[in-house]
C-alpha cells in the first residue's frame, strides 16, 4: 500500500521521475561524450604511434618482405586511427545531438522553474484526489470519535461493575455510575454508525478515484514509455557506432593485414641479402691484364670508377695561369690519355671532350657536376678503396644508372667518387 499511488501524496514519486527523466538525458550525453574523447584520444595515439615506429622502422636494418609486414601494422594502426575517429564524429554528431534535441522536445521549461510535463503530472493526480481526499478526512475524524467514545464506556462499565462490590458506595452513586454507563453506550453507538456511515460514502467514491488517479498515472506512463524506448533507440545506435567489427571497412584493414604478413617469406628474404650482401653478389675476381699503353683494353665498372678518380684527385696543375680551353698545362701525355679513356668511357651516352686543366680544378664542363640527388636507406661501409661508404639517411649524387650487377657510379658531397649498391639508396 505505501508504494501504491492512491494514499494520499503518494503520487509524489510518479511526478518526480518526470524530473528525473530530463537528468537521465544529460547523463546520456555526458556519457556519450565522454566516450567520444576516449575515441579521439585513441585515434590520435594511434597516428603517433604509427608515425614513430614507421621512421623507426624505415631507417632501421629489418629489410624485405619482413619489413613490409612490419610496415603494414602501421597502415593497420593508421586506417583504425581513422575509423575511430569517425566512431567519435558518430557519437558527437549523430547521437549526442539526438538525445539533445530529443530533450528540447520533450521537456518545455516555465518561467517560474520546473516543466511544464511535471506540473501538469502533479495537478492532475491533485485534481483527482481532492474529493477522496476530504472523505478519507472526514472517515478518519468519525473513526478516532467512535474509538474515543467506546473507551469511555468501557470505563464507565469498569466503574460500575467495582461500585457494586464496595460497601462504602451509597446507593445514590451506583445509580449515577448506572446512568453513566448507559449514557456511554448510547454516544458509543451514535459515534459508530456516524463512522460507517462515513466509511460508505468513501467506499462509494473510491471507485471513481481509482479511475480518475490511473488516468493520470496512465499518462505519466505513456511519457516515460516515449523515453525508454528513445534511449532504447539510442544505445542501439551508439553501440552500431562503437561496435567496428560490424564495419567491412574494419574487417577489411584485417584481411589486408594478415594477407600481407602471412605472404612475408623467409627464404626470399635471405636470397636477397644474399644476392646484395653474401656470397650471391657479383664479384670480380682479379685477372691477369696484358699491358697496352693505349688503355683501350676493357675496364670494368670499379676499374672504371676508380681510374676516373684517380684521373681527377691526384692529377695536378703546375702552371700558375689558367689553362685555355684545350691547354693540357703541365699534365703528361699519359695523364691526360687517362682522364680523358675514363671519362669517355664513363658513359655511352656521355660525349664530353677530353677533359682541359680547367675542368679538372672545378671548371663548369666538368661532367661530375650533373647527376641525381638519392638518400642512403642503409649504412654502408665500402669493400674496396673504390666504393663509397654512407650512413643511412646521408645524401649523395647518382652520376650513372644501376648496371647490370647492380652497382651505380656516385659521388658524395666532399667530391669523393667510387660505386655503390643500387639498392641502398633512393631518390630524394
Amino acid at each position: 500500500m505505501e508504494g501504491a499511488i492512491y494514499p494520499v501524496g503518494n503520487y509524489k514519486r510518479t511526478v518526480k521521475r518526470i524530473d528525473d527523466g530530463h537528468r537521465l538525458c544529460n547523463d546520456l550525453m555526458s556519457c556519450i561524450q565522454e566516450r567520444s574523447k576516449i575515441e579521439k584520444a585513441y585515434a590520435q595515439q594511434l597516428t603517433e604511434w604509427s608515425k614513430r615506429w614507421r621512421q623507426l622502422v624505415d631507417k632501421g636494418p629489418q629489410y624485405g618482405t619482413i619489413e613490409r609486414a612490419w610496415m603494414a601494422m602501421m597502415t593497420e594502426a593508421e586506417k583504425v586511427s581513422e575509423l575511430h575517429q569517425g566512431v567519435k564524429n558518430n557519437l558527437m554528431m549523430q547521437d549526442f545531438e539526438k538525445v539533445k534535441n530529443w530533450q528540447k522536445d520533450s521537456y518545455h521549461k516555465q518561467m517560474m522553474g520546473g516543466f511544464k510535463e511535471t506540473k501538469e503530472a502533479d495537478e492532475g493526480f491533485k485534481k483527482a484526489q481532492k474529493p477522496w481526499a476530504k472523505k478519507l478526512k472526514e472517515l478518519e475524524g468519525s473513526k478516532k470519535s467512535y474509538h474515543m467514545a467506546c473507551k469511555e464506556e468501557k470505563l464507565a462499565f469498569t466503574r460500575e461493575a467495582n461500585s457494586q462490590a464496595e460497601a462504602s458506595v451509597t446507593a445514590d452513586q451506583q445509580r449515577k455510575l448506572q446512568e453513566k454507563l448507559g449514557k456511554c453506550k448510547q454516544d458509543s453507538q451514535k459515534a459508530k454508525e456516524k463512522y460507517e456511515r462515513s466509511l460508505d460514502e468513501l467506499s462509494q467514491c473510491t471507485p471513481q478515484y481509482r479511475e480518475n488517479m490511473e488516468q493520470v498515472f496512465d499518462q505519466c506512463q505513456q511519457f516515460e514509455e516515449k523515453r525508454l524506448s528513445f534511449l532504447r533507440e539510442v544505445l542501439l545506435d551508439v553501440k552500431r557506432h562503437l561496435n567496428l567489427t560490424e564495419n567491412q571497412s574494419y574487417a577489411a584493414v584485417y584481411s589486408e593485414l594478415e594477407h600481407t604478413i602471412t605472404s612475408a617469406s623467409a627464404q626470399e628474404d635471405l636470397k636477397w641479402f644474399c644476392d646484395t650482401s653474401g656470397p650471391g653478389m657479383h664479384m670480380n675476381w682479379p685477372q691477369f691484364e696484358e699491358y697496352n699503353p693505349d688503355l683501350t683494353h676493357h675496364i670494368t665498372k670499379k676499374e672504371k670508377s676508380k681510374k676516373v678518380n684517380d684521373s681527377i684527385t691526384l692529377t695536378h696543375v703546375t702552371t700558375t695561369d689558367h689553362p685555355q680551353a684545350g691547354d693540357t698545362g703541365s699534365i703528361s701525355s699519359y695523364e691526360k690519355n687517362q682522364a680523358y679513356t675514363a671519362s669517355t668511357e664513363w658513359s655511352d651516352e656521355d660525349q664530353t671532350a677530353p677533359c682541359s686543366a680547367n675542368d679538372v680544378n672545378g671548371g663548369t664542363n666538368n661532367p661530375f657536376d650533373e647527376g641525381v640527388r638519392v638518400k642512403a636507406l642503409y649504412d654502408y661501409e665500402g669493400q674496396e678503396q673504390d666504393e663509397l661508404s654512407f650512413r643511412a639517411g646521408d645524401e649523395l649524387t647518382k652520376l650513372e644508372d644501376e648496371d647490370e650487377q647492380g652497382w651505380c657510379k656516385g659521388r658524395l658531397d666532399n667530391g669523393q667518387l667510387g660505386l655503390y649498391p643500387a639498392n641502398y639508396v633512393e631518390p630524394v
